[in-house]
């Protein structure tokens, strides 16, 4: 839906889009996406609009302010869904798509960012819920709780072996690939479990930059990975499965020992700067089917 472009130039000045150095094409498409769904684009908020078309296109600053602002957010929101700190791993997973750009594509303006965050982790928990009360099987014996069995057993699943062995050679290719500098970005984060701002501090780059790097990272491996199965012989469709069903039911891809030599170096490095860990984190050694 076209808009007024004296309009449009009105709500890029209201939203301060110059601050995020925003290009007004891209403000414009924004717009015009949110008028497709019938909303006010003058009722819009506009600034935290702007904020987000900065992000996807990748600038440091709005990135740093997003960071800021938003994060602590979308972790007390994450808490007060599961106290034991379950939803954080769906907090950090809508990060990634974020720092991959393609998830801000569906913000419109018509609530705050931080609702919009907020809507969007609350709506991931209930899918997850739903699946695992879908997933979870019925007992044959009523003595015998489904808790008790294994998340991985392959005489159930007896592609479940392949499908891991299939995925664990490829990351194993792709990790090996990587530049050093990416494998000591993971090694850091992953396999010493160092928080991004720990992370950054290490390899000497701002917070915001070390988790771009990261989400820029985890795709070239997604990347490669399903390039390797695919010239394995595996078609879309199998891909597809062998990915699916390692992310659902992988057992343990230990990343620490993929990564070798950067995580001692990595581990080196932070002995050397005797910085303080964040015991609290969950343990990002190992990698259940995040590929």
């Amino acid at each position: 839906m076209p808009i007024d472009a004296k309009l449009v130039e009105r709500l890029y000045s209201r939203a301060d889009a110059a601050r995020w150095r925003v290009p007004r094409d891209r403000f414009t498409e924004a717009l015009e996406r949110a008028a497709e769904r019938g909303a006010d684009v003058t009722a819009l908020h506009l600034e935290d609009l702007a904020l987000a078309c900065g992000c996807a296109e990748g600038d440091e600053a709005a990135w740093e302010h997003f960071i800021r602002e938003h994060r602590p957010t979308l972790y007390r929101a994450a808490d007060a869904l599961d106290p034991a700190g379950g939803a954080r791993d769906l907090a950090d997973g809508i990060y990634g798509e974020l720092f991959e750009r393609s998830l801000f594509r569906y913000f419109h303006g018509r609530s705050s960012l931080a609702t919009w965050l907020r809507a969007v982790l609350a709506q991931r928990h209930v899918d997850r819920v739903r699946t695992q009360r879908r997933l979870e099987p019925l007992p044959d014996d009523a003595t015998v709780r489904p808790a008790e069995a294994s998340p991985y057993d392959p005489e159930r699943d007896p592609d479940q072996r392949r499908y891991l062995e299939l995925v664990h050679g490829a990351l194993t290719r792709a990790i090996a690939n990587l530049p050093s500098q990416d494998r000591l970005r993971l090694a850091c984060y992953y396999a010493q479990q160092l928080t991004l701002a720990e992370t950054g501090k290490l390899l000497g780059e701002h917070e915001a930059t070390c988790s771009r790097h990261l989400a820029r990272i985890r795709k070239a491996l997604r990347a490669e990975i399903t390039g390797t199965l695919r010239s394995q012989g595996l078609d879309e469709a199998e891909i597809a499965e062998c990915i699916t069903s390692v992310s659902e039911n992988a057992g343990e891809l230990d990343l620490e020992r993929m990564l070798g030599r950067a995580a001692t170096t990595a581990g080196l490095r932070l002995s050397a700067s005797s910085g303080p860990r964040k015991k609290s984190d969950p343990d990002r050694s190992t990698v259940k089917g995040r590929t």
